[in-house]
Formats: structure tokens, sequence, C-alpha cells
């Protein structure tokens, strides 16, 4: 039960309702009483990759001709929706969903699509994207990962880090410079399977503040071969364009992400304060709790219509970049900032990791971080000014 009173947003459908009961039901059976063990492993097992599978779970926007479900950017929301309200967030598959399978479906040619997504759908393929390089985070026009072409195949040369599913993944989406000299212009996307090449290493599972149960890893690529058939379409030099086509979808990805984080801190923190005692009363009982998450819940609500809004526009294929960028940002800007304001009224148990929120503390703080630093999103936003 959401701690907000927000209507039920326009693209909510009977069908969508029934997705969000399975998938709440899914996470709270497969991988909540799993997910100690998985943090304490750093990784989640890959039986919950192929379960998830199995109930419909993955790829669920791809159209059914390719092994999905044939729904759209809803039921993605839906089911990230659902992780938060899980509190199973290291759980990749959103970027599996939501980044690495459009790209596919997008730009991929027929063979590409109808070779690669149903493998994906169904937990064959774990995907990754491979953006980042130890030398650069946001700027991708920096990049220095070469693909050089060698007949009918690409040569692979470069180093990437903090790649999501980095451990699992064996479909990556490496971001490759295949002529140094074009800059932006210069840039492909390239599949890498990496169960079918050589030369490829997997370096260290990433040790991080938070998001403990994901597999976040180095990448290297020292002379991997793959065919140039595993360009990203049937052009060179289009990946930059691609990266920044699919980028409002990604940054919107990890608002809603945020939002689901803040709905769940909100409901564990109201709950705490009603049954915790101080000075012989419940803490719920003080105006000092009762002004701070009346200001939570203020500020929630807002955040809650922006993101259903944003989601209508991404439905419609309207959500622009400058729109994407500031729901990010806020988002998750205000995630740390609630957060922080319920782990204080949980006092010194909320510093424990035995209470949920303080896992929550630890795993919020990437969400500004990653998908672009939301410096920069405040860059693109001014932009538009």
């Amino acid at each position: 039960m959401s701690a907000l009173n927000v209507a039920r947003p326009g693209w909510m459908t009977e069908e969508l309702d029934m997705l969000a009961d399975a998938a709440d039901k899914f996470f709270e059976r497969e991988c909540v009483p799993h997910y100690e063990k998985w943090e304490k492993d750093g990784i989640i097992e890959r039986s919950a990759w192929e379960k998830a599978g199995q109930t419909g779970l993955l790829c669920a926007a791809i159209p059914e001709e390719y092994g999905g479900a044939g729904g759209t950017f809803a039921h993605e929301a839906v089911i990230i929706g659902s992780l938060g309200r899980a509190g199973v967030d290291s759980f990749g598959i959103a970027l599996h969903n939501a980044i690495v399978a459009p790209y596919i479906l997008h730009y991929g040619t027929e063979d590409q699509k109808r070779n690669w997504l149903p493998r994906l759908a169904s937990g064959e393929l774990i995907g990754a994207i491979a953006m980042t390089e130890p030398g650069g985070g946001s700027d991708l026009q920096a990049i220095k990962t070469s693909a050089v072409r060698d007949g009918n195949q690409y040569r692979l040369n470069g180093q990437k880090t903090f790649i999501t599913n980095g451990q699992h993944a064996n479909l990556i989406v490496l971001v490759a410079k295949t002529d140094p000299s074009e800059g932006a212009r210069g840039t492909s996307l390239i599949i890498v399977e990496t169960d079918e090449v050589e030369g490829f290493k997997r370096g260290r599972n990433l040790d991080k503040i938070g998001l403990k149960a994901q597999d976040t890893s180095e990448l290297f690529f020292d002379d991997v071969k793959v065919p140039t058939a595993n360009l990203l379409g049937d052009e060179e030099g289009r990946g930059f364009y691609q990266l920044m086509e699919q980028l409002p979808q990604e940054r919107h990805l990890i608002a809603l992400q945020a939002m689901a984080m803040i709905e769940l801190a909100l409901e564990k923190t109201i709950e705490y304060v009603k049954q915790r005692k101080a000075f012989g009363k419940a803490v719920m009982d003080f105006q000092n709790t009762q002004f701070k998450l009346a200001e939570c819940k203020t500020e929630a609500t807002i955040a809650r219509v922006f993101c259903d809004h944003c989601t209508g526009l991404l439905i419609e294929g309207k959500l622009d970049a400058t729109t994407a960028s500031m729901a990010k940002y806020w988002l998750t800007d205000l995630q740390c900032k609630i957060i922080d304001e319920c782990l204080q009224l949980h006092g010194g148990y909320g510093y424990m990791n035995e209470y949920p929120i303080a896992r929550m503390y630890a795993d919020a703080r990437v969400q500004r971080i990653y998908g672009g630093t939301n410096e920069i999103m405040k860059v693109l936003i001014a932009r538009s000014l």
C-alpha cells in the first residue's frame, strides 16, 4: 500500500495491474528470501534471471515476434515499481529490459533482432552496455576502446569499468571507436557475445558502497574478434547518435527507480515511527516527526505526478532529453534527501544494516552519478533556456 494518494495515471490499465501483481509476487517469492545471501555473494543467482524469463518479466516491451511480451514502456515502468516495492534494486533486469534490448530492437538488422532478442527475453542471454572507461565517465566522445576492421571481422581492444551485470553478462553492447579521427561520428555500437569470443576477460566484481548484490565489473577486450555483422545496424559511425536517442529512456528509468525507493522508504518509516516508543509515546506523536514526514510526503507526491507524466510522454514517444534530464536529476536528489530524513527518524537503528532504510541509504547514492551525473543533467537543461 503506497504512502501516497495519487490518482491513477491514464496509461495504467487492468493488464498492467495484473502484471504488477505477478511481478510483486515473483520478487517476494524468488528474490526477497535470497537477497541477503546475494548481497554477501556480490551477485544475483543466474537462476533468478532464468525464472524471470520464464515468468515473462524479461523484455516485456519487446514485440512478440522477437520473443518478448509485446508491451510498451508502461510494462517496464510497472516492473521497475515492483522491484522497488520488494527492495531488490540490485537485480539488473531494468537495464537488461529497458536499455540493452531496445538498442537491438531500434537499431538492429532483422537478423540481429531475431538472433538476440528471443534469447534476451528467455534469460539465456544477460545484457550489459559497456560505455564507461577508467579514464572518463560522462564524456562518451572521449572513449578509447577501438574496433578496427580486419576483413570480415572487427578487432576490439580496450577496457570498460562500472559495468552493470558485468559478471553475468554474455551479450554486451560495446561502445567503441571505429574511426578515431571522426570524434563522435567515429563511434559505433558493436555486439559482443562473450561465450563466442577469445580475448575477453572480466575483471573485479567491484566492491561498492551500496547495491551490493549487483555485479558491477571491469571488462577487458584484448584483440577480441567479432564478425562485422555484429555492428549494431548497417552503418559505422552511428553509435553516438544511437546513444543520444536512447539516453532519455535510460534517464527516466533511473528516475522511476528513485521514485520506487522513495515510496518504500516512506512506507517503512511511517510503519516504524508508529511502533517505536520514545519518552513514553510513539515517535509518530512528536510534532517534528509529523512535520518531517509531511514535507517528505508532499515532495514525493509531486515527484510521483511528474514521474507518471514523463512515463506517459515516453510511451507516446514524446519524452525529450531536457525533460528526462529534469526527472533524472531531481528525482535522484530527492531520493537521497528523503531517505536521509527517513533514516534520521529511525534514530540509531537507521544506521544498522538489519533495517531496510540503511540499505536504501547506501543504494541511493549512486543514482546521482550513473546515467550521466546530475551536474551533466543541469548542463543539458541549461542549454534549453
